[in-house]
């Protein structure tokens, strides 16, 4: 029997299968999806087996045999690698790449070196003493001034230096203590001597417990014995102790439920579930726009459905933009679903994730809710998969394989024969344009489900405050609200989209900001630990108190970040109790669920954030939300600046008045008369939609036309320039007529640790040649220019433009 492998080596010359002799004791258990090891080259790798065969085109006499089947049930399903096949055509990724993004971290390889030793009577001096009388030495221990010895005698044949191929992660163990029959413990009772004092209390206690099984640690918690004690009877046999899998827990308490009970879906609420039952039923791949404004009842459509789906024994699929902003989510689910709920999100350890991925491979949980990589959760009878705030762009896949969740979720509905649902009360362009197309099947729900009004929504012109002689961050509307609702004992949210203390530094006298040494950007300050930190490529450094071009001391700081807020917010309301949220007082390990619940539970009267509060809050008590500056995004040289301005200011107005109390939003800005300000006041996403479709149609861009983002980088400005250059006349020789190439440009951040970028963009409606000119640019990329150290990156359908 042969098998086609996928190794685990990303390079262009290898990304195809290679044919491995299956070994006679393993051909009746190996199947396509498992992972082994095999030869390759003068090492061993991890490896896919994505097919089976019994005859190969190459000679039986240069067929390696497979190592090692490290997986005696696959891992991948017959439906993933072919989808990870698919990935590779449509994101133009290697197919390893594919392959490892449907896996937790846990399974992936790691790489030891290990020297070997064969005769060690003939080692000497410090490569004997690090060896010992050890057989096998990991090479990490030897330094490098060794490395040509450990060479000369592997080549002697005095030692061998192989590659261990081990998985990150493995399967969590304890001991567990089977405690024994009464007699048995009785008869230990009559032959204890008198002065085993320790084990007599500790045989009471298992007389106590007699047949049980408990873990080891437990038993010595409870009693507060040794692990001496435990021996000594298990030696008697008071107990037999067997070591047995289990899971980890993930710390994830669940938030304190906001609404109580659900009550009756209302008219739009029980439509939108119909449509999507009877798709279910009739096992059609059917995708759903469900468009419904903030506070709508989305999830109790998304739990209906589910709860249907799990009634004919499928399994479910709910994704969220990133799972660890939004606990409340998890919460309702697992409230509703039980034990048969898994939760993946990036707040897991690497051992989390993997004991909830082997939850659901196992069939031991139906429903899974996590972020974009849980799209790929191995369940075998998908029902239903679900996308909540469709239009965030968490669900593209930054790095390769560049990959939408969307995209995959559909395909991977198209395969199980089942709906996708995208939910989102600001839909994107491109998502609600299928829907008017018929592609999607649109869904509305058009009031609130508890019938609540929308907030009411004012916009407050800074310029006209800075006329006035206000200076401050907080318009006087704004600053007066924040005081009522202290009066009041309820909540407020504050809204900044930047982190940090000040935007940059800047020199009064010569206009000089602080910017990265490794790339063109300013540096932000950090109030707490009064350093300057770049947000691309972490760079810190100490707060200057001079200009470093003209030595002027009058050096300030710009701009507001989330730490000066606070510090203001200290100020102005010296007897509010404030919690910040951004990505600085979040790094610990369940921190998100730790602040929200402190929120939830009232233990704060104000919440500050930058993105990560502007969706999946729902607490009855929050009645303002301050957008603090609203316009931030609509500097950005990006063609999705409004879309992304209106869909950010709609999600954070939608915090407010969700339950009995009214809500009320004041929204600050220095462009009042923007579109994308005036519409989202309103949550009037039709007239957004059909102005910014207009100016899409004029510029031509998504969803007019299809874009695709090439980039290069370099350390030297002129290599890459030339190298854009290059490739951008290549295209154009290849490409039709009226596909539109723009660029060679500079990046918008023109260098980003130390590297130059250069980008082109292909716009266009129809070019069916694109993917096999993409392709061949990709071989003359991995065959020259990467070489000379260039990097190229190919985004189809790019969620950003900078």
């Amino acid at each position: 029997m042969i098998a086609e492998i996928i190794t685990d080596v990303s390079a262009h010359p290898v990304d195809r299968p290679f044919d491995y002799a299956v070994p006679e004791g393993m051909a009746k258990v190996i199947e396509p999806g498992a992972r082994v090891r095999v030869p390759f080259g003068n090492r061993k790798v991890l490896g896919f087996v994505t097919g089976l065969k019994e005859e190969s085109d190459v000679p039986d006499s240069r067929l390696k045999p497979i190592d090692e089947l490290l997986d005696p049930e696959p891992v991948l399903t017959g439906e993933m690698l072919h989808l990870a096949d698919w990935m590779k055509q449509t994101t133009l990724c290697f197919e390893i790449d594919a392959l490892q993004a449907m896996l937790p971290s846990a399974l992936r390889a790691k790489y030891e070196k290990t020297v070997h030793v064969l005769e060690p009577e003939k080692l000497t001096g410090e490569v004997a003493d690090i060896v010992r009388n050890r057989r096998v030495v990991a090479v990490k221990e030897f330094n490098e001034r060794l490395l040509p010895a450990l060479k000369r005698l592997a080549a002697e044949g005095t030692v061998s230096i192989e590659t261990a191929v081990r998985q990150r992660t493995n399967i969590k163990k304890e001991k567990v203590l089977h405690i024994g029959e009464a007699d048995r413990l009785w008869e230990i009772r009559e032959s204890l001597p008198k002065s085993a004092n320790r084990q007599a209390e500790l045989l009471e206690w298992m007389e106590a417990h007699i047949g049980q099984s408990l873990p080891s640690k437990d038993v010595m918690e409870s009693t507060g014995t040794t692990r001496a004690t435990v021996k000594a009877l298990i030696e008697r046999g008071a107990a037999r102790e067997t070591e047995e899998e289990v899971y980890r827990k993930p710390e994830t308490g669940l938030m304190p439920e906001s609404g109580g009970m659900p009550g009756p879906l209302t008219e739009e609420q029980a439509i939108a579930v119909g449509k999507i039952g009877e798709a279910v039923d009739d096992g059609r791949e059917e995708t759903f726009l469900l468009h419904g404004v903030t506070g709508s009842g989305k999830t109790e459509v998304y739990m209906q459905v589910i709860r249907h789906v799990l009634d004919l024994g499928k399994e479910a699929i709910v994704l969220v933009p990133e799972i660890s902003l939004t606990p409340q989510i998890t919460s309702r689910f697992k409230r509703r679903f039980g034990p048969m709920v898994a939760v993946m999100h990036s707040g897991l350890s690497a051992g989390e994730k993997y004991d909830e991925w082997r939850k659901i491979q196992r069939g031991e949980v139906k429903v899974v809710v996590g972020a974009r990589s849980a799209v790929f959760a191995p369940f075998r009878n998908l029902g239903v998969i679900i996308l909540d705030e469709e239009h965030e762009s968490s669900y593209k896949q930054e790095d390769s394989p560049r990959y939408h969740a969307r995209d995959v979720a559909i395909r991977r509905s198209e395969e199980h024969g089942c709906p996708v649902i995208l939910g989102s009360a600001t839909p994107s362009l491109e998502s609600y344009a299928r829907a008017h197309k018929g592609v999607y099947s649109l869904l509305t729900l058009s009031e609130r489900a508890k019938k609540q009004p929308l907030p009411e929504v004012q916009v407050v012109d800074m310029r006209e405050e800075l006329k006035n002689g206000n200076r401050s961050m907080f318009s006087l509307a704004l600053a007066e609200a924040i005081r009522d609702r202290l009066e009041k004992g309820e909540q407020t949210v504050l809204f900044l989209n930047r982190r940090g203390y000040s935007s940059f530094v800047l020199c009064r006298d010569c206009g000089t900001s602080v910017q990265c040494p490794n790339c063109d950007i300013s540096l932000t300050y950090h109030r707490a630990t009064e350093r300057l930190q770049c947000h691309y490529c972490g760079h810190e450094e100490l707060v200057p108190h001079n200009c470093p071009e003209c030595t002027s001391e009058h050096i300030r700081f710009f701009g507001t970040g989330t730490q000066k807020v606070q510090e203001e917010l200290h100020r102005l309301f010296p007897e509010a109790r404030v919690l910040r949220m951004d990505v600085d007082t979040t790094r610990q390990k369940g921190a998100h669920e730790r602040l929200l619940r402190q929120f939830g539970d009232g233990g704060a009267d104000i919440l500050l954030g930058t993105q990560m509060i502007a969706k999946g809050l729902d607490f009855p008590n929050i009645t303002l939300v301050g957008v603090l500056s609203a316009d931030t995004m609509l500097r950005l040289s990006d063609f999705r600046a409004a879309e992304k301005t209106f869909q950010l200011l709609t999600q954070v107005s939608g915090r407010a008045g969700r339950h009995e109390k009214e809500g009320e939003v004041i929204v600050q800005t220095y462009a009042p008369e923007h579109y994308a300000v005036e519409l989202a006041k309103d949550q009037a996403y039709e007239p957004f939609y059909a102005i910014e479709m207009g100016n899409r149609k004029r510029y031509s861009y998504p969803p007019f036309y299809f874009v695709t983002l090439i980039q290069f980088s370099h350390e030297d400005l002129m290599k890459v320039s030339e190298t854009a250059g290059n490739a951008v006349r290549y295209l154009s020789g290849k490409l039709g007529r009226d596909t539109v190439i723009i660029g060679p440009t500079s990046a918008e951040v023109a260098r980003v640790n130390n590297r130059y970028r250069y980008q082109c963009l292909i716009k266009y409606k129809k070019e069916p040649k694109l993917a096999g000119v993409l392709t061949d640019l990709v071989k003359i990329y991995r065959s020259s220019w990467m070489k000379e150290g260039i990097l190229m990156s190919i985004d189809m359908n790019p969620s950003t433009i900078s």
